[in-house]
């Protein structure tokens, strides 16, 4: 498939109609019927570092040009009528999809209504909750991993399962003397993920049920975890979860609803201006 994919852009290349030359022009370069123009070597020369081995650029690029051309000839002659046709048909499809994208995008990208309200959001959650069904275990926690022989473990534990707004503060005061912690409980984690980050809990499922604490310990050091969420494999995601795949979502129906307006309308209009007819079948 590379190769097929290579071999259109040679044919691509070569398509006297895609690079039409003003017939004014000097031709540096020539392979049978096709010429190579000095205004075709303007993009070698983008970058003003370049110029110092301009030469070697110019002669690589011949060259080069020069082996596609008589590539490209060699396939003509010596491919299939059914597969020359085949291949010019798939370079003429794919030019046309490369214009009629780029446009599609350009019109999409100044139209489109990128903003998303919280209450579009919620009513597509509520409308497709059954598409929201989860695949991965969930959790809401907080947790420190301390030394082992940290000497202030039984205060910061009740400050950690207590978690008033005097205890978040004292806790992230204290933070650095903690090998790593998640004090925001507000934001859900998938299990696997909580697992990558404390291996100590893989042997440990017990512990990951709502609204459990849990102290553990392990040669390198001891931690202190409290869950105070849990939602299981199949539980509809919670809308906080889902949010970005949801405005992806609505912004890819806008875009939709955005293209095929355009393609309605510039079809009417053309049929109204009288620049598309359909001719009696005959």
């Amino acid at each position: 498939m590379k190769n097929l994919h290579w071999f259109f852009f040679l044919l691509l290349l070569g398509s006297c109609d895609y690079f039409k030359q003003e017939e004014t022009q000097t031709p540096i370069a020539r392979v049978n019927q096709s010429f190579l123009y000095q205004s075709d070597l303007k993009k070698l020369f983008s970058d003003a570092s370049q110029k110092d081995d301009s030469a070697q650029l110019v002669n690589s690029y011949i060259n080069r040009w020069a082996t596609q051309q008589l590539l490209i000839d060699q396939a003509k002659i010596n491919l299939t009528q059914e597969q020359l046709s085949e291949f010019e048909h798939l370079v003429n499809q794919y030019r046309t999809d490369l214009y009629t994208q780029a446009y599609k995008n350009n019109i999409v990208s100044m139209q489109l209504d990128s903003t998303v309200s919280t209450q579009d959001m919620l009513n597509f959650y509520e409308s497709n909750k059954e598409n929201f069904r989860l695949n991965d275990v969930l959790l809401k926690m907080r947790y420190i991993e301390v030394a082992p022989n940290y000497s202030s473990l039984s205060s910061i534990s009740e400050k950690l399962k207590r978690f008033s707004k005097e205890d978040q503060n004292i806790l992230l005061d204290m933070s650095i003397q903690f090998k790593s912690s998640n004090l925001n409980d507000s934001t859900w984690i998938k299990r696997d993920n909580l697992l990558e980050k404390l291996p100590v809990l893989a042997s440990q499922s017990q512990v990951l049920k709502k609204s459990n604490f849990a102290q553990l310990q392990d040669s390198l050091g001891v931690y202190l975890i409290k869950i105070e969420d849990l939602l299981d494999r199949n539980d509809v995601a919670p809308l906080t979860y889902v949010e970005p795949t949801i405005l992806q979502i609505i912004l890819n129906q806008r875009k939709q609803e955005l293209i095929k307006k355009l393609e309605t309308d510039i079809t009417k209009d053309a049929i109204k201006n009288k620049t598309f007819e359909i001719y009696p079948q005959q």
